[in-house]
Formats: C-alpha cells, structure tokens, sequence
C-alpha cells in the first residue's frame, strides 16, 4: 500500500475529544454542546437546508453534466458559520452538520439510477417501494463503510484529498488563531479554484485542456510519488492506444480510458489481494500473541464503536435489503446477494482509490459487476439494473463513510454520533432521491429519452452522460468480449506482481537505511515508488480519467513535491508561523495542503453554485 505524502493524526488535545460539555458558547441563545437542543440544531440545519441544498444541485449536475460534487466542502463551509459560536469546539458540530449533507447529497446523485430504468423501458413501481429499496441499501452502506474505517483510516492512514480539505476548513473557519495563520492560503486556494473553475466553463481553451483546480489541489495534498505513476500509466496508455485499435479492442475514435478503467480496477484488485493476504496474517499472529490478555484501553474514546452491532447492523441491513428486493420489487434474490457480495469489495477498493486519489470510480465498479453478472450467465437487463444499484449506491454512500470519517480522525470527532448522523441523512437522501427523479423527468421530458437509441434526439442541457454510460453497460449483458477478460486478468496480474515487490522491498532493512542516509538514496526510493515500483493504487488512476486530468493531476503531486524540497518546508512548513500562545498548526495543515485544499472547496463551490443557479433559471 502507497503511504500517503504525510502523517495526518488527529489532534489529540481537541476539546470534541476531550470535555465538550465545558464548552461556554459565545452566545447565550446557543444551546449546550452535547445536549438534545443542540444535536436538534445541528439535525435541522443540515436535513432542511444544507442536506437538500447539494441534493438538488447533484440531481441537477448529474442529469446535466453527468458527474456531480458531494457538497462536503460547502456544507462545512456552512456549517461552520452556525458552529461559530462555539469556538475551537464548533468544528466537530460543522463536521456532523457536513457528514448528514453529504449523505444526502450523494444518495440525490443515484437519481439517475430511476432514470436508467426509464430508459431500459422498466415498469416503474410505486415511489415508495423504490425510496424503501434504495433506503436498506444505504443502511447497509453506512455499516460496510464504517467497518472499513480501521483499515482505512486508522491503519493504513490514506490521505483522502478532500477529507483534509474539509478538517482544514473546519479548523480553520472555527478556530480566531489557526485561521489567522491559515486564512491567506486557503482563501487564496480557494479564490484561485473558483476562478479556474469559472475559466474552464467560460474559456474555451481552457476548457480544452482539461483544466481542473480540484484535481489540481488533490495532486498538492497527496505529493508526486501518488501523481507520477498515474501520469506514467496515461502516457504508456496514450502511446498504445493505436496498438489497441489494432487488436479491436478499441474503435476508430475511442480513447484509452474506455479501456483503461478495466485495467485500473483489475490493478487494484490484485495489490488488495496482497494487502489483504498481509494483514489477514498480521491479524492472526496478534491473536495468537495476545493470548486472553485484556485490552490495554489506550484507544481514544472517540474512536470506539461496537463492532459486534456494527456487524450485527450490516447483517441485519443486509437481509433487510434482500427481503425489499424479492418480496417488494419482485427480483430473483440470487442476483441481489451478488450485488451485496460485489459491494462488500468494491466499497473497500474504491475507498482505496478515494483515498489515494480523490477519485471514487463508482461507474467503473458498475460496468465490473455487470461483466461479473455477464460472465455468470445473466441477460435480463432489468435484473442486472437492480443488483448494480445496490453495488452503485453502495460504493457513493460506502465511500462517503470513509472520507467523513478521515475527516472526522483528523479532528477528533466522536465516531458514533457521526455514524447516527450520516444515518440520518441516508434516510432524508432516499426519500429525495426518487422525489427528485420523478420531479425532474416531470417537469424535463426530454430526461425520459433514451439517447443510446435516439442519438439525434433534442435534448438540450441534459446529456445525462452518468445514466449513458450505466445503460450503456447493462445492455451490454451477455456479450462480454475475449479482450476484457485479458485486461482484467493482464491488470490482476500487474497489480499482484508489483504490490508483491514493494512489500518485499519495504520490509528489506538495508534497503529503507539506504533511501534514508542521504540524497542518493532519497532519489533512489523516489525513483522506485514513482516509477519502477509504482503504487498499482496510483497507477490506476491515469486509467480511469481522461489523458488531461492525469496530467493535471500529477502536476499538482509534482509541484508540491518540488516546493517542499526546493523550500524545506515539508511537514514542518507550520514552524514559520505560530498561530498563537505558543500553539504550532496542526501537521496536516501545511501550505501545499492548504492551497491544495482551497483549490478542491474553489471548485467544488463554483459547480454547485452554478448548479443550483442553471436550476432556478430552468424552472423560472
């Protein structure tokens, strides 16, 4: 597993770690921190207004433009300002006021799955057979994510590009001294990705040139050692996509990412494999080693959860998912368990991803588990459709878990009350999700054409391209190609192979004293991790994305990495500047991070701005 390009801990002295019950708000009318009021507070701000706020504007990005931004960043932004009150704590409430949004949020998204349906021609049931159906299975999602959280979170300690973003934020905007110190380079982060976002929609050329400051911005947090490689594959990628024409397995026209995803994914999967293999022996040899010794309670009370409910939670979910799908929608429970099964590996493989990268492949996964139905012999796309929603929102929502919860380690927030809250929001986005489908297809028509069999169709704004290329895949059943097989198993292989020798070289002593002695050896150990050993999980990402947003990607990784060695700031770039009564900033709060992470909110504000704007002018 790739490191990432810093050490993020949590910050152990935070107040929503310790004693928020001492917490005096600013104001009188605020309630106490911790209390029933106060939960109620945060609750209604974030269902009623943040939550539906970036639902609407994913619905509406996802029918238009085919992709669609979480609102993580704007919620915290938000959020923040009703958290004000309460000092340096009121980060933790912005946080849980964040997590309910952007549950919402993503679960509005999967509105283009009723949109599929329509276009497969699919007897739509009864809205609330549709709300119950894709309500188990974000239930089920919550438990899959949080499950995955110590692997993810605590052990492996993945970055999670916008995660940082939004802890930076929180802290920041919630805190008079680390905003001080911090105010310039995110806000001048965040100006500066509002501005590039803007040119990309305005500017032709730079439109052009897959210009993307949020990609950008991830590439500054995660460093070049995750960027190089991604670049590395684009390029190799790029010049051997006339060979690729050649053997058929790509048109005259199609790019190497029609292809390249397949072979990203199947990377993944084959490193996971050697990963998981590492730690299912690490695993058994501390049980062994423990012999009935009794915990030693260091762990911070605000990492605790119940795995055994948790366990219980997504069993339980799990069945209740299963129960919705046979005897409510009348669907063959064989298909479904499949679904569960796929969702149980894609939630973890796809938060490695999102976690390196930035970048969650839920499309990707979708068109996987309709090979994998395909291989085992399914033809009914109506069937297929039904089992891939719940590895589809599995993955939105799964995904989502994990990166408020790497938010929420950075920060020390209280991971079960955040657990209640995304749950929460798991309710209110199901709820949204298919209100939003039908109030849209009502009020658009042109949303219910089916534009694979109707090209030339009049369709305006709304390209749909997220529900194209999930139609696009379901159709596909049953003809599943001799050249995807190879790619699949050519990248496993690759991926097995490469994540092998790094665990070996990593593990050799002399060779980690060496990298570490001097310049030479630093240069040697970038040499391998960027490009004779590349993370297969970095790699994976310039097949996933089109050439220019693998380039843009890897600048971003590059000039962190030139800056911080050119510089000598690093991790310690904080020690040029106190924010205050002897209090240095946190170690993740560095001055790439936080430019990085002002260019990911820049963006992020500017499409759902513009979302929500392209919405209110339709509907005036």
């Amino acid at each position: 597993m790739a490191q990432p390009a810093q050490q993020l801990p949590p910050t152990p002295s935070s107040p929503g770690a310790s004693t928020p019950e001492h917490v005096q708000p600013r104001f009188s009318w605020l309630p106490p921190v911790g209390t029933w009021k106060y939960h109620a507070l945060l609750s209604a701000v974030a269902l009623l207004v943040l939550g539906p706020l970036g639902g609407v504007a994913a619905s509406y990005m996802n029918f238009s433009v085919g992709f669609f931004v979480g609102g993580q960043v704007l919620a915290g932004i938000l959020g923040s300002a009703v958290t004000y009150g309460y000092g340096a704590e009121g980060k933790h409430g912005a946080n849980y006021m964040q997590t309910m949004a952007a549950s919402v949020a993503s679960l509005c998204a999967m509105s283009v799955l009723i949109q599929s349906m329509v276009w497969l021609g699919m007897e739509m049931p009864p809205a609330w057979h549709l709300m119950l159906f894709v309500g188990c299975v974000g239930m089920f999602a919550v438990g899959v994510g949080m499950l995955y959280t110590p692997l993810l979170v605590d052990k492996l300690q993945l970055d999670y590009p916008s995660g940082l973003a939004v802890a930076n934020i929180l802290r920041a905007l919630t805190d008079k001294r680390l905003l001080k110190v911090s105010i310039s380079k995110l806000g001048g982060g965040t100006l500066l990705g509002a501005v590039a976002a803007w040119m990309t929609e305005k500017v032709a050329f730079v439109g052009s040139i897959g210009t993307s400051a949020a990609t950008v911005g991830a590439g500054m947090i995660v460093g070049s050692r995750i960027t190089v490689p991604a670049i590395i594959l684009a390029v190799i990628g790029a010049l051997m996509t006339p060979y690729f024409r050649e053997l058929g397995w790509l048109g005259p026209n199609d790019p190497f990412r029609k292809i390249g995803f397949l072979l990203g994914l199947a990377m993944i999967c084959g490193a996971a494999a050697v990963d998981l293999s590492l730690l299912a022996v690490q695993a058994a040899t501390r049980i062994r080693a423990r012999t009935g010794e009794a915990d030693s309670g260091e762990e911070e009370s605000w990492k605790k959860v119940n795995v055994s409910r948790l366990v219980a939670w997504v069993v339980g979910w799990g069945a209740a998912t299963l129960l919705v799908g046979t005897l409510v929608l009348n669907q063959p429970v064989g298909w479904l368990l499949l679904g569960i099964a796929l969702a149980l590996l894609f939630v973890l493989i796809n938060g490695i991803s999102y976690g390196i990268t930035d970048q969650n492949p839920i499309s990707s996964a979708f068109v996987i588990s309709v090979m994998v139905m395909s291989l085992m012999g399914l033809k009914n796309p109506l069937v297929g459709l039904m089992g891939a929603t719940i590895l589809l929102v599995s993955t939105s929502v799964g995904v989502d878990m994990q990166q408020d919860r790497s938010t929420g380690w950075r920060l020390g927030t209280n991971r079960v009350l955040q657990f209640r809250y995304q749950v929460l929001g798991v309710i209110m986005g199901a709820l949204l999700c298919v209100g939003l489908a039908r109030v849209f297809m009502a009020a658009y028509p042109a949303l219910t054409i089916n534009q694979l069999d109707n090209p030339k169709a009049e369709v305006g704004q709304w390209g749909s391209a997220m529900t194209y290329k999930l139609v696009g895949a379901i159709r596909g059943l049953g003809t599943l190609s001799d050249s995807t097989v190879k790619l699949l198993l050519i990248g496993l292989a690759i991926g097995f192979t490469i994540q092998a020798a790094r665990k070996l070289l990593q593990r050799h002593a002399g060779y980690q004293r060496y990298v570490k002695s001097s310049r030479a050896g630093f240069a040697v150990g970038w040499t391998m991790d960027s490009l004779l050993l590349a993370s297969p999980y970095a790699s994976s990402f310039g097949g996933f994305v089109a050439f220019p947003v693998a380039l843009w990607f890897g600048a971003g990784g590059i000039f962190t990495s030139v800056w911080n060695t050119v510089a000598k700031r690093g991790q310690t770039s904080h020690a040029a500047g106190s924010p205050g009564e002897g209090e240095a900033l946190p170690e993740d709060m560095s001055s790439m991070s936080l430019v990085g992470g002002g260019l990911i909110a820049g963006e992020s504000l500017f499409f759902l701005i513009a979302g929500l704007i392209g919405l209110v002018s339709l509907l005036a």
